[in-house]
């Protein structure tokens, strides 16, 4: 049996079928940087994001997402899995909290083992969330909290 993936094709056609109103202002300037080594999950989430108003760029590796936020490109938040060879999510985030051009950046981990031990190593490494890779509502949410928060940092910064 053969599934077809409506949340991937509507968008295509429908450029605002799944945008929400209150969310396309705040998230049409946004890009986000999604990084995940599994192609289901980039070409699940990716269009997820899309639809819901971000500019996405995806990066097959946390290295490949690391030359491309090093590379001078500009990311409001970046979205990575835990799970991937070479460096894993939670080493991602750790590099990206270490470098001084990229410390501030908002990292969300997507997962598909969410466990507290795991939550409570997230944290430890400088991550803002830690959403189930299947919870596309919660990373929506997620992403809409570190945007909004974002926002109200930047107006207290501004009128101190």
């Amino acid at each position: 049996t053969e599934v077809i993936d409506v949340g991937h094709f509507l968008p295509m056609a429908f450029a605002d079928w799944f945008i929400r109103k209150e969310m396309a202002t705040e998230a049409q300037t946004q890009s986000v940087l999604l990084v995940d080594d599994s192609p289901f999950f980039r070409n699940m989430l990716a269009p997820v994001l899309k639809s819901a108003g971000y500019k996405v760029r995806t990066a097959a590796s946390a290295l490949e997402g690391l030359a491309t936020l090093r590379s001078g490109h500009t990311f409001d938040i970046v979205v990575t899995d835990i799970e991937m060879p070479e460096m894993n999510g939670f080493e991602f985030a750790e590099t990206i909290r270490a470098d001084q051009n990229l410390h501030h950046l908002p990292v969300i981990a997507v997962s598909s083992l969410v466990s507290p031990a795991a939550i409570e190593r997230g944290r430890q490494a400088g991550l803002y969330d830690y959403i189930a890779k299947f919870d596309r509502p919660g990373l929506i949410a997620a992403m809409k909290e570190q945007i909004e928060e974002r926002a109200r940092a930047e107006a207290n910064r501004r009128a101190a």
